[in-house]
């Protein structure tokens, strides 16, 4: 450092920041031999706090305005320098400009997927990214902790850990959600509010808060994206059936769109059989499902033996005559022996029974016509003879 620059810095005496980085949170004023002048004027600006160290040691800590220094306004810095009688030279002290305000757009993101148990898919896969501000709340602190002699301290050089922290956050403020992935767009910014309040209480021994954070997105990666494309299509088109319908008028609508692409080198008969083959896949998917035939009962051994038929008994000419078959009833209806007024008996019957009153014979009698009613006598009178 030359002469003049030497000289100039002792006759300033006044001690400010203009900030013209906009990502700079703690800046050291610099100062020939860290002396300041006796009654020089500190400017510290809105969104800004200037503190004091002396010999290493934290002293005082100024917020926006503008001040004398002096002894009465340097208390700490008066007692570890020991002036008991207030001072008139030039002081050493190194100050610390550490901006207030909030830094935004500080970006966020998982480098690697996060595991989480969903109720509805299982275990799934999911990326986020999103951003956060951030804000210094104690400035002492964050000296302590984090900037040291540090002359320049930028978001930077801190953002790589506030990330690890954002991450090591998610997997279980996502979980204690309680909701399925697919709905965490609709809460989003509830579990953005629970992440900052962490946060903000994990960085409480740096002297930083985290008043707002974004939750962008929450992707998953490609492979499960592609089977919820298909699993949303499938409950658009509706069931399985009509999705293989839609699939084969899709399959129709490419090959028409696209006439020269199967028969070009091929020549058009084969373009033409192509296209009819579709047709018929396309008009057996859009007929109705039949239902699935019924299974044939396994076989059970060889068919039951017949079971012998009861013997017939009639009456013939006022006595019974028998026994006989169905068939042989079949050949007296036949020949007229055999009416519906003939009975008949067989066992398990609990007496005779004229035969048209019994089921079992009624097909044999179908035809039968009934008895002819008895004929009037001749009549008197006028038709004889006289």
């Amino acid at each position: 450092m030359s002469f003049l620059e030497k000289l100039r810095g002792q006759l300033i005496d006044i001690v400010e920041f203009l900030d013209e980085s906009r990502d700079t949170i703690v800046w050291r004023f610099p100062r020939q031999g860290n002396e300041i002048k006796n009654q020089a004027r500190l400017v510290v600006r809105e969104g800004q706090a200037a503190v004091f160290v002396s010999e290493g040691r934290l002293a005082d800590v100024f917020g926006p305005g503008t001040y004398t220094l002096e002894t009465k306004n340097l208390p700490i810095l008066s007692t570890l320098q020991g002036w008991k009688h207030g001072f008139s030279s030039p002081f050493k002290a190194e100050v610390y400009f550490v901006a207030t305000r909030q830094f935004t757009d500080l970006t966020w993101g998982t480098q690697n997927p996060v595991i989480l148990r969903d109720p509805e898919l299982g275990a799934v896969r999911v990326r986020a990214f999103g951003t956060y501000a951030l804000r210094v709340v104690d400035p002492a602190a964050l000296l302590r902790q984090l900037v040291g002699t540090d002359p320049q301290f930028r978001t930077d050089e801190i953002g790589d850990y506030f990330r690890s922290l954002v991450v090591g956050r998610l997997g279980p403020a996502l979980a204690e959600a309680g909701v399925a992935v697919i709905d965490l767009a609709a809460n989003q910014r509830e579990i953005a509010g629970r992440l900052a309040d962490q946060l903000s209480e994990d960085l409480t021994e740096y002297g930083v808060a985290v008043p707002r954070f974004v939750l962008e997105n929450v992707s998953f990666p490609p492979e499960v994206e592609a089977a919820l494309d298909k699993r949303t299509r499938m409950a658009v088109v509706g069931d399985l059936d009509q999705y293989t319908k839609f699939q084969a008028a899709a399959a129709i609508e490419t090959a028409a769109a696209n006439p020269g692409g199967a028969g070009e080198g091929l020549g058009s008969g084969m373009g033409v059989g192509m296209g009819l083959a579709m047709g018929q896949q396309m008009a057996q998917a859009l007929a109705p499902s039949a239902p699935p035939a019924a299974a044939a009962p396994p076989p059970a051994g060889p068919p039951p033996l017949p079971v012998a038929e009861s013997p017939w008994f009639w009456s013939a000419a006022g006595s019974q005559a028998g026994p006989g078959t169905a068939a042989d009833l079949a050949a007296l209806v036949g020949t007229g022996d055999l009416t519906r007024e003939t009975l008949v008996w067989q066992q398990g019957m609990a007496a005779w029974t004229p035969a048209g009153q019994v089921p079992v014979l009624a097909p044999l009698l179908a035809a039968t016509p009934p008895p002819l009613p008895p004929q009037a006598g001749p009549s008197s009178g006028t038709g004889g003879r006289s």
